[in-house]
């Protein structure tokens, strides 16, 4: 029997969710906890009772239960703060408390057709009745929150050292092309921090999800998890430069910290410097000296290599888009010739070639080895304490040339250099998985979630996510990180693959073939035969036949 609620059916016999006429798209797992709480509605449902039910009294970590749950809110435009439909209990578990009308509809529904199972047709019919009770279009939410700890509704926790999160620059000059510019600056203020050891800083894909929005710092810092939150603004104009900061406490709002640095546009870097160091210095006062002065190394000291690089980095955050792929490289490239000393510049050129790989962009493989094999071997010569070139390049290393080892050497050396950075932990996670060793991706990935829980990349990371449980017999588990990961994005490749090879291979044939019709859409010309022009280094042979075997049970060609 189907359950109806604001404009949504939930038919637990064609195990489907839809909106409307929409058909939404989630893990197997997030149905079924969707479906025993709605079944369970009159009581309290506890975290026992879930994994009992839903995960067969298998015990699963906390952040899996909190996704899975953020997961179902997000699928009926729910979220942590409001609980329209699904209310946290404190201390005793989640309740679902929205208006099932499935007496009186299914009432009506049996009048015009007696006997009726209600068919699509028939939901699709009330659905004008039902959308009078909706209060507005679900939107999505960011959330992360341990939904059965003692504060619910809380997001991740506060860890147990200061912590930090910087919001993009705000851009004072009146000119939009020097927006690049403000962002820059605060990215390079997160990568300083993150080379310090005592902070624990929010990546800057998390922290750029707030940019040109009016924010609530104290928000911020319960949507991070962070007790402390910089803010800033860099006005430009001629040869001159003024960066303005505060450092906000974000359980109480107070100011820490603020001040205004001005100064000669070729000064930029130690202008930068004395942000920096302001604020380590007002939250982390036992930093060493050594650090400090090694957080001062510049990655070029030319201001127009700095500039491309800093473009290229916004079009390749445009992940997924062939065109800003593309762009990225050109804009690196052109910065390494203005600098042929940029290390960064180098990795990041070279993590290009993996985007483009990933997504079968690239016609001549020989000629795309040749390229990472040259970038990583200039970005490791000259950025030997640089966490981003070294962790971009190994992995590009990895991934494109198939040199395994040496990449995750260098991934390790980047996390040896800067535990702070989420994508040389997303990239160590990638690595685990090759190597064969999915326990230790898992924990990977989780580190890379937890420093940056609103990333762009966060598809990445719950893709390896499914991945590393598809390599440890949880095909259920890997369905629904799958599902999730493609929430934040559909089309994404890598992400469609394991959701059909997961699906095949924990017996649900449609919703795999349903992902292997859309990846052929994609990618008409995959096949079974040239799989291995878009599949990472594995080392376990077994894996990779598992791999296969169960998008050859999805229905993608031989």
């Amino acid at each position: 029997m189907p359950f109806l609620f604001e404009n949504y059916c939930l038919d637990a016999n064609r195990r489907e969710l839809k909106r409307g006429s929409e058909l939404i798209s989630i893990g197997p797992k997030v149905f079924d906890l969707l479906l025993f709480l709605v079944q369970n509605r009159e009581q309290v449902v506890t975290r026992d009772d879930l994994l009992k039910a839903v995960w067969e009294g298998r015990i699963v970590s906390e952040s899996t239960l909190t996704s899975h749950v953020n997961a179902v809110r997000k699928a009926i435009g729910d979220n942590g703060k409001e609980q329209r439909l699904i209310r946290t209990v404190s201390r005793r578990g989640l309740r679902f408390v929205g208006k099932i009308f499935e007496e009186e509809l299914l009432a009506r529904a049996s009048v015009t057709d007696p006997g009726t199972n209600f068919g699509v047709q028939h939901v699709e019919s009330i659905q004008e009745p039902i959308r009078t009770f909706e209060v507005g279009a679900p939107t999505e939410r960011r959330e992360a929150a341990p939904v059965f700890a003692a504060e619910a509704e809380s997001p991740p926790p506060l860890p147990d050292r200061p912590s930090i999160a910087v919001l993009p620059f705000q851009n004072m000059s009146g000119d939009v092309e020097q927006e690049y510019f403000a962002d820059g600056m605060a990215e390079d203020i997160i990568t300083a921090l993150s080379r310090f050891k005592a902070p624990f800083v929010i990546a800057r894909n998390s922290s750029f999800t707030y940019k040109a929005r009016a924010v609530d710092v104290k928000q911020v810092g319960r949507e991070l998890g962070v007790r402390y939150v910089l803010e800033g603004s860099v006005r430009k104009a001629a040869n001159r430069v003024r960066i303005t900061g505060q450092l906000v406490d974000a359980a109480t709002g107070a100011h820490i910290w603020a001040d205004r640095f001005d100064g000669e546009l070729g000064d930029i870097f130690d202008l930068q410097d004395k942000v920096t160091e302001s604020v380590v210095g007002a939250i982390a006062p036992a930093v060493e000296k050594a650090e400090i002065e090694r957080a001062k190394r510049k990655p070029t000291a030319n201001l127009d290599a700095y500039a491309l690089y800093l473009r290229g980095l916004a079009r390749l955050h445009q992940f997924g888009n062939r065109q800003a792929n593309d762009e990225a490289l050109r804009l690196f490239n052109r910065a390494i010739e203005l600098d042929p000393e940029f290390a960064t510049a180098y990795g990041r050129a070279a993590f290009c070639y993996l985007i483009a790989r990933t997504n079968g962009w690239i016609p001549d493989i020989a000629n795309a080895v040749a390229e990472v094999k040259k970038l990583t071997q200039r970005a490791v010569e000259l950025g030997k304490d640089d966490a981003v070139a070294l962790s971009a390049g190994g992995n590009a290393l990895a991934f494109v040339v198939g040199d395994l080892g040496v990449g995750a050497g260098l991934v390790d050396r980047a996390l040896a250099l800067n535990s702070n950075l989420a994508e040389a932990w997303n990239f160590g996670g990638w690595v685990k998985v090759w190597l064969g060793e999915p326990e230790s991706a898992i924990e990977r990935f989780a580190r890379a979630i937890r420093l940056s829980p609103l990333d762009p990349w966060l598809m990445g990371m719950r893709t390896g996510t499914a991945y590393a449980h598809f390599f440890l017999d949880r095909y259920d588990e890997a369905a629904s990180w799958a599902a999730m990961a493609l929430q934040c994005s559909p089309d994404y490749r890598p992400g469609l693959r394991i959701t059909a090879a997961s699906n095949a291979m924990a017996g649900r044939p449609e919703q795999a073939r349903k992902a292997v019709a859309r990846l052929r859409e994609l990618s008409p010309t995959l096949r079974l035969s040239n799989l291995k022009d878009v599949l990472g280094p594995y080392r376990r042979a077994e894996d990779v036949a598992r791999y296969e075997e169960g998008l050859r049970q999805a229905g993608l060609p031989e």
